[in-house]
């Protein structure tokens, strides 16, 4: 039982970095007033970027940083429509992720004769993590140290970098000159206009961020969880990081707390398929599958009252 609940700790750890990734993405750009369904389309076209470049120079970090590329221009383009042109947020939203959802494979098609996958990562073209110190002697020493060789070592660097975003994205949004203006571009930007800030240009760097970090979520997927793209392999994390920020309230902290809950009933499911049960009928299997979204629908449902987001959410913001 003990081995069984560490093996479940460490895979929600795991399952939660990328669906934290993408929502702290959320956060950051509808906290400036832009509104984001496009975390699953950038999370796809960074998972193939990011396979495709490390598969061609055997670079993870090169990987890494063609994900984050594809993932800020496709913000960017975001942008240029809403923010700029001022169309309306929620369709270009999901205009990005039906383009990414139809150019993905095409482009994987045309570019690795795999049928539509990249080829298999290996060595340096992957992230990969490693034992932490002393986890052979700590694993011997009672269930603290086993819990520390077992559910939180031995991940690769994005997980530990997803958690330690919780506090460092707290602090840049309530503690900095620059997150504070970011969240007023979000709540009043004419007062923020009034006060000789530039809120096109604020929503524009919300934006670089809100790429990056997707960029990062969609490159864990195809480096870290698994070893290469492979079709629709985002399978919905990007609608569950829309549901983890709004569930968080726009807050990193309880953000990241809904994404563990997530996590948390994905890893289950994971470790259900694994047993009797489907095999017997008892439960069905896609049944089994979906237990994430059901545990999101269900979440929502009890705790979707009375939120307050951003009051510009989704206004396009007009030059005086």
């Amino acid at each position: 039982m003990e081995t069984e609940l560490l093996v479940l700790t460490a895979a929600m750890l795991r399952l939660a970095a990328p669906l934290f990734l993408a929502a702290l993405a959320g956060i950051v750009a509808e906290r400036a007033g832009v509104a984001d369904l496009g975390l699953e389309g950038k999370m796809l076209c960074a998972a193939f970027a990011a396979a495709a470049v490390a598969a061609v120079t055997g670079s993870a970090l090169l990987g890494l940083s063609a994900g984050m590329a594809a993932a800020i221009l496709l913000s960017l383009l975001h942008g240029y429509v809403t923010v700029w042109r001022q169309g309306d947020q929620i369709v270009s939203g999901m205009a990005i992720n039906i383009v990414a959802a139809g150019l993905v494979p095409t482009l994987a098609y045309a570019l690795f004769p795999l049928g539509g996958l990249t080829p298999a990562l290996t060595g340096a073209a992957r992230l990969t993590g490693s034992p932490w110190p002393f986890a052979d002697i700590a694993a011997k020493a009672g269930f603290a140290g086993r819990f520390y060789a077992t559910a939180i070592g031995g991940h690769n660097i994005l997980v530990y970098a997803a958690l330690l975003l919780a506090p460092a994205g707290t602090y840049f949004l309530y503690r900095t000159g620059w997150g504070l203006r970011l969240r007023a571009a979000g709540e009043n930007p004419l007062a923020v206009a009034s006060a000789g800030r530039n809120v096109i240009q604020l929503r524009f760097q919300a934006l670089i961020v809100n790429g990056a970090l997707c960029g990062l979520a969609g490159a864990y997927l195809s480096l870290a969880a698994n070893a290469g793209y492979s079709r629709d392999m985002t399978a919905g994390k990007g609608y569950l990081a829309v549901a983890a920020l709004i569930l968080g309230r726009w807050k990193p902290w309880p953000t990241l707390g809904a994404c563990l809950i997530f996590a948390a009933a994905d890893a289950l499911q994971g470790r259900i398929q694994g047993t009797a049960l489907p095999i017997l009928g008892i439960i069905p299997s896609p049944l089994i599958a979906a237990l994430p979204y059901i545990v999101t629908v269900i979440v929502l449902a009890i705790s979707g009252r009375g939120f307050s987001m951003p009051k510009a959410l989704g206004t396009p913001f007009t030059r005086p």
